[in-house]
């Protein structure tokens, strides 16, 4: 957006976070959106999360062989789960932008909000239509109807709190375009819901074509950036509007700040971390009668049976946990999050919340061991995926490594190899371990648990095994650059000088 002749403050980032409450606000009825904003954040990452659900319980019985039927289906299943995990995310990020434009909420605000949280948390069971029936277009009608409903709440929100100025920015408070303001806001809400609009029409004849527009609705920010860049380029940069909206920075998809990028990251890893022990709660605790009549009434004979799910549980567990020190590890040194990197974050965390079907996958091991192999490897890709997207994001930021990170994890540091080392770790272990299987199909099953074993000692190893390395790279030059011993030549006379790796003569 051009710069303006005589522009108003930005923006600030935080909204709300920065503006002290007062007694006099408690007295008119006003309040901050702390409180709310933390209750809708995680109410948005449990919802993103358990969209995995259906997928996870894809009911393939023991006498079933994973041919390509099963693996279609399930490649379908997680596909859409995917496209469907990305759109909660952007109205995560749609809903945090907002309540940086509203300042402080009232009553009326806050039911407002619990009645988009509603209509969000709808969305999983619209997906598990979609999964279900995916020849029938109710589902795909459904969660697109759920998203023109979440973007009309938070079309009344804006427009409630702009009919009530006191709720609003205090910097929006003061400007002389609020109306401007207000109709920008609306515009950009209204993207979303207004092609999830044509992909509801469609779903009623072609659905394939809802499937495209709804993942155009995660795209299309970056797709226009794109066009602008080239735009500009192309034919140099616009004239600056008559009525500007100063500086106004409201952008649903651009960057958000680290701290919530860490907070909504956080909700996914622990969620993901207590869907596997609900899966063992579920599946794994005997039936009395079962322990009486055929264990004895010995509970350890009983859980015995259950080993093999308890090893893939704990499997599964270290690497929801040592991925979730990976992405600590980096946020650690990342001083601001571009928005490459917040899509990269999303990505990554999409292929974390498909964890507890890798977990489903290596517990039934046991059940169906003629399909170890194929469950093996989408295992290992759903691992592999979930980190190197993390990778992508170290990546990224290394390109502006300036702006984006603390002086310690620049290029040169100890701390750079090390955090590469960590981050290169589990899509390293992970692809070796997928490859091996191709050569040893017999020993699939053990390639993978002992991956899971070594991968947490390599953690606890790593920082001396890249301490090591590097003392190493730094005495190979020193080897290099020794001069080489001069024999002499036949016949000449005899250099009595010594090697310095010799012994000197007595």
């Amino acid at each position: 957006m051009s710069r303006p002749q005589s522009p108003e403050p930005a923006l600030n980032v935080q909204g709300a976070s920065s503006i002290g409450l007062g007694d006099e606000d408690a007295a008119d009825g006003t309040q901050h959106s702390h409180r709310m904003l933390s209750f809708s954040d995680a109410l948005l990452s449990i919802i993103a999360t358990v969209m995995i659900l259906p997928v996870t319980h894809t009911d393939i019985s023991p006498e079933q062989e994973f041919d390509k039927s099963i693996q279609k289906l399930l490649a379908t299943r997680i596909a859409v789960y995917l496209m469907t995990f990305l759109i909660v995310t952007v109205a995560w990020a749609a809903h945090t932008r907002l309540f940086q434009v509203v300042g402080k909420i009232d009553d009326t605000l806050a039911l407002l909000n619990l009645a988009c949280m509603m209509t969000i948390t709808f969305l999983p069971f619209t997906f598990s239509l979609m999964v279900t029936f995916p020849d029938v277009p109710l589902g795909i009608f459904l969660f697109c109807m759920c998203v023109i409903a979440i973007g009309a709440v938070q079309a009344l929100i804006v427009g409630y709190a702009f009919h009530f100025p006191h709720l609003l920015n205090p910097q929006i408070q003061r400007s002389a375009h609020r109306a401007l303001y207000k109709r920008h806001i609306l515009r950009i809400i209204f993207h979303g819901p207004a092609l999830c609009f044509v992909a509801a029409g469609f779903s009623l004849f072609f659905y394939p074509a809802s499937y495209l527009l709804m993942a155009t609705v995660i795209f299309l920010p970056y797709v226009s950036k794109a066009a602008s860049w080239c735009r500009g380029r192309l034919v140099g940069p616009r004239e600056p509007p008559a009525h500007s909206l100063e500086f106004f920075t409201f952008d649903l998809h651009g960057p958000l700040s680290k701290e919530r990028v860490e907070a909504f990251s956080d909700g996914v890893y622990a969620i993901v971390a207590t869907l596997l022990i609900l899966d063992i709660c579920e599946d794994n605790v005997p039936d009395p009668k079962d322990v009486r009549e055929k264990f004895s009434g010995s509970l350890v004979a009983a859980l015995s049976e259950s080993g093999p799910h308890f090893l893939a549980y704990f499997g599964s567990f270290a690497t929801v946990g040592l991925l979730w020190f990976a992405h600590h590890s980096l946020f650690l040194h990342v001083r601001k999050a571009t928005q490459p990197m917040g899509l990269l974050n999303t990505l990554s965390l999409a292929f974390v919340g498909g964890l507890p079907l890798a977990y489903q996958q290596t517990s039934a091991f046991a059940r169906q061991p003629h399909d170890e192999l194929e469950r093996v490897r989408v295992s290992c890709a759903i691992i592999f995926f979930a980190s190197i997207f993390q990778f992508a994001i170290w990546t990224t930021a290394l390109l502006q490594e300036g702006e984006t990170l603390q002086p310690s994890a620049r290029f040169g540091g100890q701390e750079h190899a090390f955090m590469f080392a960590k981050l290169a770790l589990y899509p390293c272990a992970s692809l070796l371990a997928f490859a091996s299987t191709c050569i040893l199909t017999r020993f699939s099953t053990a390639i993978f648990h002992l991956m899971q074993i070594a991968v947490p000692f390599a953690f606890l190893l790593l920082r001396l095994l890249v301490r090591l390395a590097l003392a190493i790279l730094r005495a190979l030059p020193r080897l290099a650059l020794r001069p080489a011993p001069t024999r002499p030549a036949p016949g000449g006379p005899r250099d009595d000088t010594c090697s310095p790796l010799l012994p000197a003569p007595c």
